[in-house]
């Protein structure tokens, strides 16, 4: 008898599946940095953007950004490193700034960065029981900042370590109510296999689109995946929803809500500092952004978003509700250098969404 007890003790020990999971293959380490134009003007690819490279270029970008640091008495650093990725922000943000349960799945390297990013995100109450360490390097990205706040991305993913889609099992996605995932190429394989066994365990599917650069060059894969019916919510920015009705009759952001609305249960597209459009059904709505915020770095402000429309959903808020949540969250990050939300912009936040009447996180202990 008191061997038929041993799996049920067993699975009482297993940790209770996060309430929001996020796929993300590779760990990433985030280098952001304030730096000015000329710098700029010598990195390859379109300023703005997302555009890899390799190791030997991420290194010669950071050697280069520490002659062309922008002076701010604020910054303690004048490199500003954290577990980074769009995934990982919006799940960071999530745990840290609105006590929901969330956790990734994914792979580190066995290296200085993987540890780093372990300590990043089992600080702020991630979840970390679904991703493993490999052998290997862990990924890295420079996030350069202008002076107004805009930022270009270059990673450096060749050489990092990742999950492979035929590692990924039920046992991953089961008991979790949401996958959130960033649409990348590279991981397509990946991305393909853990929708389709979230979907066998019941979950929900969000969709980020990543970059325009991402959405110009592999639209078909995209168009594949939103079609497939599997996408239950889907974001973009005005950027990647411009790419996506390339070349159609029909353009612009409503144009492009409408487009997404017809494959996905939630729609929505993020104007900056224009608020956000969203449909959800036959319902849809526009919704300003947070008052008067000058963005010290836009990085991770879609990611934020995500965060805090994702709280609105978990929540039961409506679709209006959901739409000013983001905004907050998408407020309280750019207004301090990198996708990591300082406990003083929780802060800011919070007061943001009391005014806006909308329910306060019952943030765990």
């Amino acid at each position: 008898m008191g061997a038929e007890l041993l799996p049920d003790r067993a699975a009482a020990a297993e940790p209770p599946a996060p309430l929001i999971l996020g796929l993300q293959p590779a760990a990433l380490i985030d280098h952001v940095a304030h730096v000015d134009w000329s710098l700029l003007d010598r990195v390859p690819g379109e300023r703005g953007g997302s555009t890899p490279v390799a190791i030997e270029e991420l290194e010669s970008i950071v050697r280069e950004v520490k002659t062309h640091i922008l002076s701010s008495p604020n910054e303690l650093s004048p490199v500003k490193s954290m577990a980074g990725g769009s995934v990982a922000n919006t799940i960071r943000g999530l745990s840290a700034g609105f006590g929901i349960s969330s956790g990734i799945v994914g792979a580190y390297g066995d290296d200085d960065q993987g540890q780093s990013f372990v300590s990043n995100m089992s600080f702020h109450g991630v979840s970390l029981s679904k991703m493993r360490s490999k052998k290997g390097t862990t990924g890295q990205c420079v996030c350069l900042v202008d002076a107004c706040g805009n930022r270009t991305m270059r990673p450096c993913l060749s050489n990092a370590v990742k999950l492979q889609a035929d590692e990924l099992t039920s046992a991953h996605f089961r008991g979790s109510k949401w996958l959130v995932i960033r649409y990348a190429i590279f991981n397509l394989e990946v991305i393909q296999a853990a929708i389709s066994i979230a979907k066998q365990e019941g979950l929900l599917v969000s969709l980020d689109l990543a970059s325009f650069e991402m959405v110009r060059n592999f639209r078909s894969p995209l168009l594949e995946l939103l079609q497939s019916g599997n996408i239950d919510l889907c974001f973009a920015n005005e950027d990647e929803a411009a790419e996506l009705l390339r070349g159609e009759e029909k353009v612009g952001p409503e144009a492009a809500l409408e487009f997404l609305g017809q494959y996905c249960k939630w729609a929505v597209v993020t104007l900056s500092s224009n608020g956000c459009i969203a449909k959800h059904g036959k319902e849809t709505v526009r919704v300003p952004a947070v008052g008067e915020v000058k963005a010290a770095d836009a990085t991770g402000a879609g990611d934020l978003f995500a965060s805090g429309f994702l709280y609105g959903l978990a929540k039961g808020l409506s679709l209006e509700e959901c739409c000013k949540a983001g905004s907050c969250s998408g407020g309280s990050v750019i207004r301090a250098l990198g996708g990591e939300v300082t406990p003083e912009n929780w802060q800011w936040m919070y007061k943001q969404m009391q005014i806006k009447g909308l329910p306060l996180p019952n943030m765990r202990n």
